[in-house]
């Protein structure tokens, strides 16, 4: 993430209070953190799942096999029948007994042991070496809600040898399969021929992968209302994301190209005889300080179009949310959601990456959806892995979006049950990355960490995470992909969660050194990883709404998704008011909210006026309604 007010700052300088605490475009800008998972080199791994069933197998066993052998010795005399009557009370006791002391284990072990594995990508958990974001050794785990977690192990303990017919795995309305992809539908008004071009627009696009996304189909729509031709988009390179990708090392341009041809011409490179041209000494490079933020087609008009006309070149630099999504003409609106969704494809080498991740997490290699066959290209799985029972179906797997980096939770202002201690860490923290942050603040009234918690603006812990997900009645063998960058406090503060869902990996986890290795020091690259995984996902959880990943992931699993890729999205004041409760509140009680809460959030509406149709692309311009 950005320092706030440089050029490449996600964090708008707000007007109000409100404006100031939200966290919606918070990004970071660290794609190469390490979690729970041992990896071992090779081109496939081939995976079982075993379960703590296993050691209550060897003990029952044992016990028949004693049972076995006393009887035979009792059994060897008819004095001795009094003898055998006591043994077996004796032994039932101590089976009983046994029974117990396993069953207590199995609700509170720490579960970052080999009891669950993938093969041996969990058998050696890296987080006993892991060093904590602060640069101190986290040890023990920092809990803010023990009760609530103990019952949470104890329930996930009880579901591994029960019925639970709660399923977070299909989307609750049927209605959602009634929305169709039809953004890339020809009309024959979008086959008119094009009229001659106004000039060039130039666009260089800050940010990670998810806003530059964004920009490039924002540029699409601005290239479209002031008929000008598109230079391909560049990236601005920045210290923070430290990554010199450019369009071509991420998206195919080829197909870029000719997928909007029909709508806005575009081309790779400025013709010759511009290319030498000073566009700031001749005025032609604006900014956002000229730009307010969510710009209306009118603004363009009024302040680009007659540069643009007088020069033939106009460079729109830094350029991100400049662009409103209301009020916005049907036609630009239907090409943003083109761009987002059909004209940006992956470059092979980030597709077959991809391919890997969403193979061996699922030890299954068949496509699953459509949502496969967009972002995998020619690299989608087709054929059964001979290692699985193809009889069982594939492996299910949850997508988590777990965003409590340290920009995150310094900006915040929140506090997370670390004491003393991690006050003063994170207010040193504020004092070198966000200055101007303390600078507003001290002409605001002081607001308590309880009352942000209150309003729902504190990131969610991996913890309460972790609490969520286990009301939802998610198994605790349930494989967690788990996105994003590096865990604040990571030791301490991810011990909780594992103890409820010990089966989590990474990309790290999954791809061999080699396969990583192209990738490794390119942030949008990794990111583009996480954007596979999390789209082709079963699940899709995030954490919080408001960011540019989740926002478009989500959106890409409802054009996609035909209603079956459901997308988890807490209310976080809500959640909080649950939470509270933490010393009263049953485990019932809590799965019967936290379940009313998610399904709330996932009730099928079209598009909102002013909401991202890249995040809610259920609007006429974008998908169609078939009944």
């Amino acid at each position: 993430m950005g320092k706030v007010g440089s050029p490449k700052s996600p964090h708008p300088h707000p007007a109000n209070f409100d404006f100031l605490f939200g966290m919606r475009e918070c990004q970071t800008a660290t794609y190469s953190d390490h979690f729970p998972g041992r990896r071992i080199p090779g081109l496939d791994y081939h995976w079982s799942k075993t379960y703590l069933l296993g050691s209550l197998k060897g003990n029952t066993i044992s016990t028949i096999a004693a049972k076995q052998a006393i009887s035979k010795g009792v059994y060897g005399g008819k004095r001795q029948n009094w003898v055998h009557r006591h043994l077996r009370l004796i032994g039932f006791a101590i089976g009983l007994m046994g029974f117990f002391f396993w069953l207590d284990s199995v609700m509170f072990v720490d579960f970052d042991s080999a009891n669950y594995h993938k093969s041996s990508v969990l058998e050696t958990s890296t987080w006993k070496d892991a060093k904590d974001i602060s640069g101190k050794k986290g040890s023990s785990p920092l809990l803010m809600y023990d009760r609530l977690l103990n019952l949470a192990s104890a329930s996930l303990a009880q579901k591994e040898f029960g019925h639970d017919s709660s399923n977070p795995w299909n989307e609750p309305s049927s209605r959602a399969s009634a929305w169709k992809p039809c953004a890339d539908r020809q009309t024959p008004k979008d086959k008119e021929s094009p009229k001659k071009s106004n000039g060039y627009l130039l666009v260089s696009a800050n940010g990670g992968l998810n806003q530059q996304r964004v920009a490039v189909c924002n540029a699409v729509a601005v290239a479209s209302l002031l008929n000008a031709t598109l230079v391909v988009p560049r990236f601005l390179y920045s210290s923070v994301w430290k990554d010199p990708s450019q369009f071509g090392d991420i998206y195919q341009d080829e197909h870029f190209i000719n997928t909007l041809k029909d709508d806005v011409a575009i081309t790779k490179d400025l013709p010759p005889h511009l290319r030498s041209v000073d566009l700031e000494a001749i005025g032609s490079v604006i900014t956002d300080a000229h730009l307010v933020k969510e710009a209306k087609p009118s603004d363009y008009v009024r302040l680009v179009l007659p540069v643009l006309l007088q020069n033939g070149v106009v460079h729109l630099l830094g350029f991100g949310n400049r662009f409103g999504f209301d009020p916005l003409p049907h036609n630009l609106q239907k090409l943003r959601c083109k761009c987002n969704f059909h004209a940006l494809k992956f470059v092979p080498k980030i597709q077959e990456a991809g391919s890997l991740l969403v193979r061996r997490i699922r030890e299954y290699d068949s496509s699953r959806n459509r949502i496969d066959k967009e972002l995998l290209g020619n690299f989608m799985p087709d054929n059964y892995s001979r290692s699985h029972d193809s009889s069982k179906g594939p492996s299910k797997y949850l997508a988590l979006h777990l965003r409590f980096e340290v920009d995150m939770v310094a900006y915040s202002l929140c506090e997370f049950g670390g004491g003393e201690s991690e006050r003063k860490e994170l207010q040193a923290y504020r004092e070198t990355h966000f200055p101007l942050l303390l600078q507003r603040l001290k002409g605001l009234r002081p607001v308590s960490p309880e009352e942000l918690r209150i309003s729902g603006r504190c990131p969610l812990t991996p913890e309460e995470a972790g609490l969520l997900l286990a009301g939802l009645g998610l198994e605790r063998g349930t494989y967690i992909y788990l996105a994003g960058s590096q865990i604040y406090d990571g030791k301490s503060r991810m011990k909780p969660f594992t103890s409820l869902y010990p089966n989590l990996v990474t990309k790290e986890d999954l791809l061999a050194s080699s396969e990583i290795e192209p990738f490794r020091n390119f942030s949008s690259q990794l990111a583009a990883l996480d954007f596979i995984a999390c789209a082709t996902a079963d699940d899709f959880a995030m954490t919080d709404s408001g960011s540019q990943l989740s926002s478009l992931v989500s959106g890409f699993r409802t054009y996609f998704g035909g209603g079956h890729a459901p997308t988890l999205r807490p209310n976080k004041k809500r959640l909080s008011a649950i939470l509270l409760q933490n010393d009263t509140i049953s485990w019932n009680t809590f799965q019967l909210r936290v379940k009313k809460m998610i399904e709330e959030g996932q009730r099928v509406h079209v598009r909102r006026y002013g909401q991202s149709i890249y995040r809610q692309p259920r609007s006429p311009e974008c998908m169609c309604k078939s009944r």
